[in-house]
């Protein structure tokens, strides 16, 4: 029998901080952009304590300082997490050697071919996380993925859900549509106007009428996972699809050397990043979001796969001069796609 475990550390990014300043605990503390609230720039993780405050990852930090301006706010070390996100993956290879990294703070084990209780593997992992990091972790169990990342978020923080056959009607239907893998904001909106609100209710809905609300491919898998089902198998080896890099500016400019300079600025970072990993790209993409929040892309190909730097800057200026730069920019940025491998 098929047996897949989820692993989601607890607010990771902040748990680091926590554990790097003993001082931070049981304060709310937010993690984001480079940590000054007054500052453009995002949450990417708040601690529990910060999360009483209504404060959520993806919120503007200026957001989050007005719903707690008492919260220590600190800048994104992406180096030390990942650091530490190796120490927990490590881990998690020593009981299973089937794993898929989703996440620089989660992943998937296999644990099929493992001779134990669920329940004694997950206590095992997470005994073995909190020894090497000090940090905690929630587990998800069951028979496929889509199912197991649901369980994890059950009992957060520091949880263990098993989801066991014949559980779905029971602890899977009641839950809102929005636990399901693959459903975001607008998914939710549609749904709640159909009426859906819950996934037992999406379960409820027809296939015919799900595929001619949403598509033959999305309306399958909207019908399949209401029901719990899953055959995507574990992916342990992946290839980038693109490779891409942007920058928010602190104010919105319509200065064209600013919005020229930081698209020479990244594209020479997104083609280091394609050297250093062994590819050549074949398309190049500028992204310009204004400051009404309408985004816009203009794309090119490139007659041949390349990773040099003068061929894609000259690729990047050619798509660049394709927008109508009326409004001021909040946001640029590029894309190289269409990677080959060398």
């Amino acid at each position: 029998m098929r047996r897949v475990l989820h692993v989601d550390m607890d607010a990771f990014f902040a748990a680091v901080e926590e554990r790097r300043h003993p001082d931070l605990k049981n304060k709310p503390v937010v993690i984001g952009g480079s940590g000054d609230p007054t500052r453009r720039g995002v949450v990417s993780t708040a601690n529990y304590a910060a999360r009483e405050f209504g404060i959520r990852s993806a919120m503007p930090l200026m957001t989050a300082y007005k719903l707690c301006p008492h919260a220590v706010f600190l800048a994104v070390d992406m180096e030390e997490y990942a650091r530490v996100s190796e120490v927990f993956k490590k881990v998690l290879r020593e009981f299973s050697p089937v794993m898929e990294d989703v996440g620089i703070d989660e992943a998937f084990l296999d644990l099929s071919g493992i001779d134990k209780p669920s329940e004694q593997i997950a206590r095992e992992i997470k005994e073995r996380i909190k020894a090497v990091t000090g940090l905690s972790c929630s587990i998800g169990i069951a028979a496929n993925k889509l199912l197991a990342k649901i369980a994890s978020d059950m009992q957060k923080p520091d949880g263990l859900t098993i989801i066991a056959d014949g559980d779905v009607e029971g602890r899977i239907w009641p839950l809102p549509v929005r636990k399901l893998w693959g459903v975001g904001p607008k998914t939710e909106a549609y749904l709640k106007g159909l009426p859906v609100n819950t996934i037992g209710e999406l379960a409820s809905v027809p296939l015919e009428e799900l595929v001619g609300h949403f598509g033959t491919s999305y309306g399958h898998y909207l019908y399949d996972a209401s029901r719990g089902l899953d055959e995507s198998p574990l992916v342990t080896h992946w290839e980038p699809k693109s490779i891409s890099r942007e920058t928010t500016f602190q104010k919105d400019s319509d200065h064209w050397q600013t919005i020229a300079g930081n698209l020479a600025r990244l594209t020479g970072e997104a083609v280091t990043e394609l050297k250093e990993r062994g590819y050549r790209g074949k398309s190049v993409t500028v992204k310009i979001r204004f400051n009404d929040f309408k985004t816009q892309t203009r794309a090119t190909t490139l007659d041949d796969p390349a990773d040099n730097l003068e061929i894609i800057r000259k690729a990047a200026f050619h798509c660049l001069g394709k927008f109508d730069l009326k409004k001021k920019v909040r946001l640029v940025g590029v894309r190289i796609g269409g990677l080959i491998k060398l």
